[in-house]
């Protein structure tokens, strides 16, 4: 029986194009293939429209043997039964709440009754309600769900048909490039879900390339922003240089303890994000992997 090869999918990160670049997945003996997720040239090819996010992925079944989204959706995924997190690293992306340069919301508090571009229980959703209990009361936070996922947003809010936009590692320096304000800080974990039934010592492998890549990533960030380029629309390229960016999302090998887990299932449910559903009732142990030797 021949064995399919692991399945990997870039989420605007730059972990997996700098391990592809120096061949750590090949030198970890991983036999793979690249599904790029994101790439298309008008960034629409994940616009699912209204309240599709990154949660409502999970629960279709994603193509990938290990892929990524806030560590929100994943434990909530993963307690679900739609696959199992993987708890011994996860990353940190850089994220905030953007509004034109011209806009006269000049403060968080300002945001108040304003209607902010999210993802539908996905990152910037959470973050979003996290950052702002900080200034306002959860009623006077206000979420608009109708524009799409990550690029969608960034579109809109570049060609002002939206008052604010929370984004997060390529788009965040996108608009920090063409002079959009933050007006607060959102940055938010993400995990890895393992979905399906991959070879766990292939996944182990893909992990010890990702760290690999991290090292250089943390050492020389400037060799490597190009790669940006492989999932931002082509309508940025000649707006944005890359140079100029930071590097994005960083991956931390630490574990994503029960302690997370549970706190963290805690603050959604309280939040009522599920809208009375709740998150669902795998333990732990049940929900999450560790191949830590």
């Amino acid at each position: 029986m021949t064995r399919e090869k692991f399945v990997i999918a870039p989420h605007m990160r730059l972990q997996e194009w700098v391990a592809e670049e120096k061949g750590y997945f090949a030198d970890e003996g991983l036999e793979y293939e690249f599904h790029d997720e994101l790439v298309a040239p008008d960034g629409k090819k994940h616009d699912f429209g209204d309240r599709v996010g990154a949660y409502q992925t999970f629960e279709r079944g994603r193509t990938c043997d290990v892929s990524s989204a806030c560590h929100w959706t994943v434990n909530a995924a993963a307690a679900s039964g739609h696959g199992k997190l993987y708890r011994d690293a996860y990353s940190v992306a850089p994220s905030g709440i953007f509004v034109p340069p011209e806009s006269v919301i000049m403060k968080p508090e300002d945001l108040a009754n304003v209607p902010i571009s999210v993802g539908f229980q996905s990152g910037s959703h959470y973050s979003t309600i996290q950052a702002l209990e900080q200034w306002m009361k959860p009623e006077d936070v206000t979420l608009s769900f109708a524009d799409g996922l990550l690029f969608k947003r960034l579109e809109l809010l570049v060609d002002r048909k939206v008052p604010a936009a929370a984004v997060f590692n390529a788009p965040y320096y996108v608009c920090e490039q063409l002079g959009f304000r933050k007006l607060c800080d959102t940055t938010f974990m993400i995990t890895g879900m393992i979905t399906g039934d991959p070879d766990l010592d292939d996944v182990r492998k893909y992990y010890s390339a990702l760290r690999r890549a991290q090292l250089d990533i943390d050492l020389r960030p400037e060799l490597y922003t190009h790669y940006y380029l492989k999932e931002l629309p082509e309508r940025y390229h000649d707006m944005v240089d890359v140079r100029r960016m930071g590097p994005g999302e960083r991956i931390v090998f630490e574990p994503y303890t029960e302690e997370t887990f549970t706190d963290s299932q805690a603050w959604i449910n309280e939040r009522d994000i599920f809208e009375n559903e709740g998150v669902g009732g795998a333990s732990y142990e049940e929900a999450t992997i560790s191949l830590a030797s």
